[in-house]
């Protein structure tokens, strides 16, 4: 079965829009994980606008599952990664002021970059991922960097799918999970899964071990409850 990780970074934006500590972020996440998610993601950006850095402290002590810190490694993120040690560190390339990520690594122009802080990481402990697009030469350039996985970034095959596009949608993620398997990467995937177009996308590509949700399951859960939604996914996701 895939692993969900559920990425709460939409509960720290609700909380952080009235201040005060409503939604509770450690009881939000004690309550995900015994509603059956395998793991909880952060996203902390330089801003703090959602995710702030102490966050990700806090929540190390209570996570039971896996606990996945994504972020683009400038300096002060990777303190704060090898300060936490989470199970998972992925890589991600955020500009600064992006709203979301929008882009994977070019894991062949920035790979002596990656192998440096992918050797940290491993240093210490910590399981290395690449937030990479679906593109078989990225996925082979990544495990060239010494990373433990890939996180395909699933944007187009979102957008396709929601076309009515499904099979071309899909198809450049099942060569580069193919890849991935040859070249010996562990497989994860996010950014705009959904209800929707999740069993699909587990159906048709080979290899995963893990989808990381965060802005559509929240919303779902607005409609549908928190808990029903999670127990949806992992029913889609078996």
């Amino acid at each position: 079965m895939t692993k969900l990780s559920v990425n709460i970074n939409k509960l720290a934006t609700l909380r952080n829009s009235r201040g005060g500590n409503m939604p509770n972020l450690i009881n939000s996440t004690k309550d995900i994980e015994s509603f059956g998610a395998q793991g909880i993601t952060v996203h902390p950006r330089p801003d703090e606008r959602h995710i702030r850095y102490q966050d990700a402290r806090d929540l190390k002590k209570v996570v039971t599952t896996e606990f996945n810190i994504e972020g683009n490694p400038v300096p002060k993120f990777i303190d704060l990664v090898l300060e936490v040690k989470p199970t998972q560190v992925t890589l991600v390339p955020d500009a600064e002021d992006a709203i979301t990520s929008n882009a994977g690594w070019d894991t062949i122009k920035h790979k002596d970059f990656l192998i440096d802080v992918i050797k940290t990481f491993k240093e210490n402990g910590i399981r290395t991922s690449i937030f990479v697009d679906p593109d078989v030469e990225m996925v082979k350039g990544a495990a060239e960097t010494g990373t433990d996985r890939v996180e395909l970034y699933t944007e187009s095959f979102a957008d396709e799918f929601a076309k009515g596009n499904k099979e071309s949608g899909i198809a450049p993620f099942v060569e580069a999970a193919k890849m991935a398997h040859q070249v010996g990467l562990g497989l994860n995937a996010g950014h705009d899964l959904s209800l929707d177009n999740i069993k699909f996308f587990k159906e048709h590509v080979p290899h995963l071990l893990e989808v990381s949700i965060g802005h559509a399951l929240i919303c779902e859960s607005l409609y549908l409850g928190l808990e029903n939604v999670v127990n949806m996914y992992l029913h889609r996701l078996k």
